[in-house]
């Protein structure tokens, strides 16, 4: 009773780390900004073997609530050691930390780790209405800058948002980085993920895509449009979207960045379950 008492204790002590990591960086001490971030990623460490634990079976003829203290406490030795050598958690909490020495960084590091593609550091800039404009991380602006000038040529022709297709291949394309390409590794130049079916008589390439088949992720090869130029693959998007009567309610039907989103999704665009929220997320809250 009295280790579990102890144990116990000592969890709870762990719990505060994140605390402590807001005041150290508010100390400005490296020294403490530093111990205490390790200690924040060893907690992170038994959290994960905590849960893989939950996952397995513990039923057997050997396992009783002794064993599962002496589990428990290896557990958190081995976490220990493991944040000693370093998983980068510490160093990437040391930085964002160190990047904004009032210490208002600790606030909302659950925040901005769901949104990498914008950034809170650095002055803040004011656009054409005179409201601050968002600040964006570099990959962010490069991609926008490099196809802004596609996307706004399409949206005249067709009437869609430009800043709606180009979410659209940030997010099928991951910014660009993962452009779908040809064995031989010349670009396809498809930033939109869009799939050569039998009416297709252009150019073709065949690459892997993760399909959701009954909720499951699973790794499948497909046929995908190739093109000789990102014009030319921003043009015949926005032409799928405008004559293809699948999307004929997703353009008259979309109010904003939200709509567009679920109405693609609906149509079947893509079989991400979450598809429509990943989208909205890039266009509201990274494009400007």
């Amino acid at each position: 009773m009295i280790r579990n008492a102890n144990a116990a204790n000592n969890l709870a002590l762990d719990a505060n780390n994140l605390s402590d990591l807001r005041v150290a960086a508010k100390k400005n001490s490296p020294e403490a900004l530093k111990a205490t971030a390790k200690q924040f990623e060893a907690l992170f460490v038994n959290m994960m073997m905590k849960s893989m634990r939950d996952a397995t079976p513990q039923d057997g003829p050997m396992d009783s609530d002794q064993s599962k203290l002496f589990t428990s406490m290896l557990d958190q030795q081995m976490s220990e050691k493991i944040a000693n050598r370093g998983i980068g958690l510490a160093d990437v909490l040391v930085r964002q930390m160190t990047n904004n020495p009032n210490g208002r960084g600790g606030q909302k590091i659950a925040e901005k780790s769901i949104e990498p593609a914008t950034t809170s550091h650095g002055p803040t800039s004011i656009n054409a209405s005179g409201a601050p404009a968002k600040s964006q991380a570099p990959h962010v602006k490069a991609f926008q800058e490099a196809m802004s000038s596609h996307a706004e040529e399409a949206s005249r022709a067709t009437g869609i948002p430009a800043k709606f297709m180009l979410g659209q291949a940030a997010l099928e394309s991951g910014w660009g980085k993962h452009e779908i390409k040809a064995a031989d590794g010349s670009a396809s130049h498809n930033l939109f993920g869009i799939k050569a079916t039998s009416g297709w008589t252009g150019k073709v390439v065949e690459a892997p895509t993760t399909e959701y088949i009954n909720g499951v992720p699973q790794t499948v090869k497909q046929k995908f449009r190739a093109y000789d130029s990102y014009a030319d693959a921003f043009h015949d998007y926005a032409h799928m979207l405008a004559k293809n009567p699948r999307y004929g309610n997703v353009i008259s039907g979309s109010h904003d960045a939200t709509s567009f989103a679920r109405g693609l999704q609906k149509a079947g665009y893509a079989t991400d379950p979450h598809y429509a929220t990943k989208l909205s997320n890039i266009i509201n809250r990274s494009l400007v």
